[in-house]
């Protein structure tokens, strides 16, 4: 006979007293510190304990008693919900000084190193619409809120499009409107979900493996192009059930291609693993290019459907210009070499390379990805940009004491930043 668990407590008139990381704060109850998801230090609340450690508790609210006074009203409808923003509930001041602190505490108090005077954050310019790239799951179930599931009005097995909530690889928040990109891709997305149903598309059920419907990605640039890939499931049982996939979802993408004539890059695979990755796939074009240009400064850069590129493209040039600084603000008074040797680790399609080609003798990046080495290659010509030189492999494999990667003694290393 098992034993019943002992029900968790409900703690009242708690005041939440600071923050903490992946965008919870934390109060401290009776020598216990309680992790709490969307509140902000001044909140007081009602707190039902989710999960109870020697040293610690994880807890949801379920009543606010008293509102902070550092709060604001977060403006997108699915905020405290969906798992992409954590702190829209707070000035983009306070989360500049908020992030500032946790890195700081992780490297002092944490790692335990000596740090000099912080620089403070550099922040964005845009806080809505500044991300060039945004992926959508899709499920053949859409995840529902306890409210939601109490309302019997509400059909329950209804297809979604949408983000990932937080802590569920399975669950799907169907999206309305996302704030994060510009509003044209709300429009796209809310096509295809639309024309999927109106057609009977399947979508697809993860834990099952079956569904055509998989995933939408959606990207844009400073040049105006735009690149739309689908990643579609189909079912090769037999030969007549795999045509009957690749014929809608063909027609789904000529209608998607036809309805918004922004798309300059149409592209789909067929994922038949169990994950959405899609670094190992032949992925196909059916109608424009299978690329997109960014800009930067007075350079153009191919961004194919596997390419990294910071999210943030204003916000890219920001720190790709501090990185600049930071690398060669203590080189130029060497007189003995005027123009060091950079090398540009995890250079991806080597914008980082690029950009600071012109105050190095030579700059060598070195990547993983083969296409995204490739597209760095592209990059150098596409710019007139001869003194790179560029290396797929695994940094250990290729960053090794041998002579053919440099011969000048003097160099920088540059790690481009994956965050």
């Amino acid at each position: 006979m098992t034993r019943k668990k002992k029900p968790l407590p409900v703690l009242e008139d708690i005041l939440i007293t600071d923050f903490a990381a992946e965008g919870k704060s934390l109060a401290r109850v009776d020598d216990m510190v309680v992790f709490v998801p969307w509140a902000v230090p001044g909140d007081i609340v009602d707190l039902q304990v989710k999960r109870k450690k020697h040293s610690y508790m994880e807890a949801e609210v379920i009543r606010y008693k008293q509102y902070s006074k550092v709060r604001v009203t977060p403006f997108c409808q699915h905020f405290g919900i969906c798992g992409g923003c954590k702190w829209q509930q707070l000035p983009y001041e306070a989360q500049l000084q908020m992030k500032q602190q946790q890195v700081k505490d992780q490297l002092t108090r944490i790692g335990k190193v000596q740090l000099p005077e912080f620089r403070p954050i550099l922040g964005s310019v845009k806080t809505q619409e500044y991300r060039n790239k945004l992926d959508f799951g899709c499920a053949n179930k859409r995840w529902l809120t306890s409210e939601q599931l109490k309302d019997e009005t509400l059909v329950k097995d209804t297809p979604a499009i949408g983000f990932h909530i937080t802590g569920a690889f399975d669950k799907i928040l169907p999206i309305e409107k996302c704030w994060l990109m510009d509003d044209l891709h709300n429009e796209m997305r809310n096509e295809v979900y639309r024309y999927a149903l109106e057609h009977g598309l399947t979508f697809f059920d993860l834990r099952q493996q079956v569904g055509l419907l998989r995933d939408v990605i959606i990207r844009n640039s400073a040049s105006g192009e735009w690149l739309v890939i689908f990643q579609f499931h189909y079912d090769h049982t037999t030969a007549e059930t795999s045509a009957q996939d690749d014929t809608q979802a063909k027609a789904l993408m000529q209608h998607i291609g036809d309805r918004f004539p922004q798309i300059t890059s149409l592209m789909y695979l067929d994922n038949q693993k169990c994950n959405d990755t899609i670094g190992d796939q032949d992925i196909l074009t059916f109608k424009g290019k299978d690329h997109i240009f960014e800009l930067m400064e007075d350079l153009r850069f191919k961004v194919g459907p596997k390419s990294f590129y910071q999210t943030n493209t204003e916000q890219a040039y920001h720190l790709y210009s501090v990185a600049r600084e930071f690398a060669f603000e203590n080189l130029s008074p060497l007189t003995s070499h005027p123009l060091p040797l950079v090398y540009d680790l995890y250079t991806g399609t080597g914008t980082i390379a690029n950009f600071v080609a012109r105050q190095a003798s030579k700059v060598i990046g070195i990547e993983y990805v083969p296409e995204a080495i490739e597209d760095a290659k592209i990059n150098s010509e596409l710019n007139g940009i001869t003194n790179t030189l560029f290396f797929a492999g695994d940094m250990k494999d290729i960053l090794t004491d041998a002579p053919t990667l440099s011969s000048p003694t003097h160099h920088v290393p540059v790690c481009t930043p994956t965050w």
